[in-house]
């Protein structure tokens, strides 16, 4: 295997294939990163076994060949060159040369037929939209995803199909985030996948905020996004996400109308003086005016007073802070709207200039 290739184009396909390398694993050829060559293509491939990322580039006169080469170490020595230089590669027997400019180095290999695939599969659904699209849904609702929670279906992200509409929801127990958005096509099937946590990390690295397109597909055990020549899979978790219609509040009758930005850094400030441990801000609601208050151990104390567009009755409701502030955070309005019912139900939060998306966090006692 030989071919010659710049920097430049090396470096960015490269980092996204190393996403999906974990350093720590019990099998060697997983640090690795599999680069096939045929005379006009390079193809490089990362895993770990549960998320795999290919991506593909074009050669040149190339020498046809497959080897396995440690990932990190060959990210760190690309990412070192001078930018625009050619880097040469070269591999026989158990080592492969890569040669830049004055620089040489000879990196270790294992077998091309000893790294694993992620087993062959069938699309069940197939959608077609921008990729702005799809990673705006995501960055949406994925600050609401559980982490190392025993139910290990809230450890991931619901990606929803039904007839035009594409939904993400996820959720940890103590808030939820859902977002839609209408696709051009119709008549798809209803079906619920959960992709894991790695994967929607992955997925918004890898993804852009510009309209090029990306295709989407649904199997039983996998999700695949293929955009330009980077294609994303992932194994999806087992397990029946709850439904999330049963725990949307109803018959909210006290309705907020806040400055979004205002808010937002009322609640930034009040958290300042929160209980480290549980994060607690309450909320104390008047016509036309709401009082944050946030107390700790200390005796210490933060008083926040904002105007709102409120005409219900005086009444108070505690919050964790930190769950307020990653609502206000995704949504992207300038104006957002609380539905509240009394104080040991859960809020509703709204962008007003977004009907798509929905925002539900719990009360918290103080």
């Amino acid at each position: 295997m030989k071919f010659t290739i710049s920097r430049d184009a090396l470096l960015k396909p490269l980092q996204v294939v190393s996403g999906a390398v974990e350093r720590r694993n019990t099998l060697p050829i997983l640090s690795n990163v599999l680069i096939q060559v045929t005379e006009d293509s390079l193809r490089m491939t990362g895993t770990d076994l549960e998320v795999e990322l290919v991506s593909e580039i074009e050669l040149e006169g190339a020498t046809p060949g497959e080897v396995t080469v440690p990932a990190k170490k060959l990210l760190d020595i690309v990412r070192s060159l001078s930018e625009g230089a050619d880097v040469k590669f070269e591999a026989s027997d158990d080592k492969v040369v890569v040669r830049a400019s004055r620089s040489r180095f000879t990196l270790s290999s294992l077998p091309a037929s000893d790294f694993p695939n992620i087993d062959e599969w069938e699309s069940e659904i197939q959608i077609q939209m921008a990729q702005g699209d799809l990673k705006d849904l995501m960055e949406k609702t994925h600050f609401s995803m559980a982490n190392q929670d025993v139910r290990y279906y809230l450890n991931g992200m619901l990606f929803e199909v039904n007839d035009d509409v594409l939904r993400t929801v996820a959720t940890d127990g103590h808030r939820l985030a859902l977002s839609a958005v209408s696709l051009e096509q119709s008549a798809l099937p209803h079906k619920q996948v959960i992709v894991p946590r790695k994967g929607v990390s992955e997925l918004l690295r890898l993804l852009g905020d510009d309209d090029a397109p990306v295709s989407l597909s649904l199997g039983q055990n996998h999700i695949r996004v293929t955009t330009g020549n980077m294609t994303f899979t992932s194994k999806l978790l087992d397990g029946r996400f709850p439904d999330y219609r049963r725990v949307l509040p109803q018959g909210g009758d006290r309705i907020v109308v806040a400055d979004r930005d205002l808010l937002r850094q009322s609640c930034v400030r009040a958290s300042i003086l929160s209980n480290e441990k549980f994060r607690g801000v309450r909320m104390a609601l008047s016509p036309n005016e709401v009082v944050l208050t946030a107390n700790n151990p200390e005796q210490e104390q933060a008083e926040e007073r904002l105007e709102v567009d409120y005409s219900g009755e005086s009444f108070e409701i505690g919050f964790n802070v930190t769950y307020l502030q990653d609502v206000l955070n995704a949504i992207q309005g300038e104006q957002v709207k609380l539905t509240l019912s009394d104080p040991n139900s859960s809020a509703i939060v709204e962008d007003n200039a977004d009907d798509g998306a929905l925002y539900v966090v719990m009360p918290m006692r103080l």
